[in-house]
C-alpha cells in the first residue's frame, strides 16, 4: 500500500491539490485507491455549493496518472483530452461520509495515449464512472 508521500513523489500534484490519500492494490491494468479528501471543507475543486460529482473525474484522472507512473519508472506526460460515458449516481461528493474509492482499468493503451475506465464506490455503491482518455505529449516528467 503507499501513502500520500509516496502519491505526491509520483504524480504532479500537490497539497490539497493531491486528492488520493492511498493506493489499496494495483497491477498492469488496473489500480485501486482511497480517499477521504471528498469531506475536506478546503478541497481546491469545492466551490461555495459543495463538491460537485463531475469533479469525479479529477479523482479519475490522478489514478489513472498514478498508475502510469507506477508501470513506467521513466513516466511520460499526459493530458486529458476526452470524458466520455460519464454516469453518476448522486449530484454532490462533499456530503459522502467515509472513503471513497477510485479504481481505473486500462481499456487501450499505445505510444500516443490511454484509454481508461474509471469509478468511485462507496460503501459497495456505484456514485460515478466513465471514460477517459489521456494523450502523451512528451517522453518524461520534468
Amino acid at each position: 500500500m503507499l501513502g500520500p508521500d509516496s502519491i505526491r513523489r509520483l504524480i504532479r500534484h500537490s497539497g490539497k491539490m493531491s486528492l488520493l490519500d492511498c493506493v489499496l492494490v494495483y497491477d498492469n491494468e488496473h489500480i485501486v485507491c482511497s480517499s477521504t479528501s471528498h469531506e475536506d471543507k478546503e478541497n481546491p475543486l469545492r466551490t461555495s455549493d459543495g463538491l460537485s460529482a463531475i469533479h469525479g473525474i479529477e479523482y479519475g484522472a490522478q489514478a489513472i496518472a498514478l498508475h502510469g507512473r507506477l508501470m513506467n519508472s521513466l513516466g511520460r506526460v499526459g493530458y486529458l483530452v476526452a470524458v466520455r460515458d460519464f454516469e453518476t449516481d448522486v449530484e454532490w461528493l462533499h456530503d459522502l461520509f467515509g472513503p471513497i474509492q477510485v479504481t481505473a482499468t486500462a481499456a487501450m493503451q499505445n505510444e500516443s495515449g490511454a484509454t481508461y475506465r474509471f469509478s468511485i464506490e462507496a460503501r459497495d455503491r456505484m456514485l460515478v464512472s466513465g471514460r477517459l482518455t489521456i494523450a502523451f505529449v512528451a517522453d518524461r516528467l520534468p
